[in-house]
């Protein structure tokens, strides 16, 4: 008999493997300088999509034997950035209440400097700001991050999928396939 494939226990190291990667990348992007740089997150979501091709890759070759459906790839990668949501939503909570909690003043004002440069009335710019910095403390931001995450990421899961997806020959039995999903 068959080993049944936990899709949550089997992509706990892909989730910590990609956590880690995104605490890496976010410390580097911190000590460069660059955390107000719009071109790095695009540079991490390109990063992101292709260790989630490799993660979930791995995980198909590993647990499912070579075969994956799109919806199992999907939901692998879907697990596999729960897991990443929840450590870089930890880290988060560290970085700007622990380590560097002027970091959100930094980022207050670059947003107000954002806001005066597109022409926007004094009163707006202080109403825009006064709003904006009840949502800019960690234990707001850190929450926030698990579900912005995971949104980005089902969406990442949905194209790496495509690529991953490897299904068996239909024309033969399903015997050990349905042997190992129930």
């Amino acid at each position: 008999m068959e080993q049944k494939v936990n899709p949550w226990k089997d992509n706990l190291t892909n989730g910590l493997i990609l956590g880690l990667i995104g605490i890496v990348y976010t410390l580097i992007v911190y000590f460069l300088g660059m955390t107000q740089n719009k071109i790095q997150g695009v540079i991490f979501l390109a990063i992101q999509l292709v260790m989630l091709y490799i993660l979930i890759k791995s995980y198909r070759d590993n647990f499912r034997h070579g075969q994956i459906t799109y919806g199992q790839a999907v939901g692998a990668g879907v697990i596999i950035v729960l897991y990443y949501s929840i450590i870089m939503a930890v880290f988060i909570y560290i970085l700007y209440g622990i380590i560097d909690p002027g970091l959100v003043d930094k980022q207050l004002a670059a947003v107000e400097q954002t806001l005066s440069q597109r022409g926007m009335p004094q009163a707006s710019i202080d109403a825009a700001m006064k709003m904006q910095a009840k949502f800019m403390k960690p234990a707001f931001m850190a929450p926030m991050s698990i579900i912005t995450s995971v949104i980005y990421g089902t969406i990442l899961s949905l194209i790496a999928a495509i690529f991953v997806r490897k299904e068996g020959n239909p024309l033969l039995l399903d015997t050990e396939e349905t042997s190992t999903e129930e």
